[in-house]
């Protein structure tokens, strides 16, 4: 019996979940990268790196190619590169939102919010300024 397809999609999304495997698929992206050209790009350690582009192969998202002693990844499917794209506009309307968000609640009323004490409150005291 295979896996229902919001499992298989959940799996999916766990993959992406990782901000190097997230590098090297944007990389990828522009164009076939040599090993070493990804290391230089990303800075991560050659051993952190060679673990990610593991789990993008084992998902079928990247392919490698030996030329001599270099090896070279690309896209398994154009797609891809559209699904960054896709996430990158989702995320700056967010931010968007989050920006405007920001600004009406620095842009909100001051007396909403409490005062500050000016000395350690007195015994029986709240401790605020009223007034």
């Amino acid at each position: 019996m295979s896996a229902p397809l919001y499992q298989l999609k959940a799996e999916f999304f766990k993959t992406l979940g990782h901000p190097v495997r997230i590098r090297v698929l944007e990389l990828l992206s522009r164009r076939e990268h040599a090993v070493s050209e990804m290391l230089s790009e990303i800075g991560v350690e050659a051993a952190h790196l060679s673990q990610q582009l593991a789990v993008l192969r084992r998902a079928n998202l990247v392919v490698p190619r030996r030329e001599g002693s270099a090896v070279y990844y690309s896209l398994t499917n154009p797609q891809v590169a559209e699904l960054l794209r896709v996430a990158r506009t989702i995320l700056s309307g967010v931010l968007m939102g989050q920006a405007e968000l920001l600004a009406d609640l620095k842009a909100a009323e001051p007396d909403t919010v409490p005062q500050r004490r000016r000395s350690a409150p007195q015994p029986g005291s709240t401790g605020w300024i009223s007034g």
